[in-house]
């Protein structure tokens, strides 16, 4: 991963060819889900909570890593977060954020950024790393890339 840019293009590439031809979200985000966790290095978790209107909360959506939590409130850890500020989120170390919700004690760093549908916040794209430091701002611009074309198809 020597070139950031030119592997995030190749990502967003790649999703786009496995998603574009469908129109059914949890299918899109499923494939999303597995080609991030199958391409991107040193990860141990990437998928999606959707926003539930009902009970005002993020609900795990498509995901590839070990059994995470199921909901999460509106402003709190890194989803809840990055789904009310409607920005990138990026965490070098867990355990110095405050308020970081635990779901996989292997989990060092996170990055999140929100999805956007007609202006408005439909969750959030969650990557989880055991690695202190793994994400850095190339890699929340490549996502960010990869972010603004996958909601193009929800």
């Amino acid at each position: 991963m020597n070139n950031k840019p030119d592997f995030y293009a190749l990502l967003t590439r790649q999703m786009i060819a496995l998603i574009e031809d469908e129109s059914n979200r949890i299918a899109n985000l499923s494939n999303v889900s597995a080609l991030l966790f199958q391409e991107l290095a040193l990860i141990n978790w990437a998928g999606f909570y959707l926003f539930e209107s009902e009970s005002e909360q993020l609900v795990l959506g498509p995901f590839q890593g070990k059994p995470a939590c199921v909901r999460i409130g509106i402003g709190k850890g890194v989803c809840g977060t990055s789904f009310e500020k409607q920005k990138t989120v990026l965490v070098e170390d867990v355990h110095a954020y405050p308020g970081h919700i635990a779901c996989d004690a292997a989990s060092n760093s996170e990055i999140v950024l929100p999805l956007m549908v007609d202006n408005v916040c439909i969750g959030v794209l969650d990557i989880d790393s055991p690695q202190i430091g793994r994400f850095d701002k190339e890699d929340a611009q490549g996502l960010e890339m990869l972010v603004n074309e996958l909601q193009k198809h929800l």
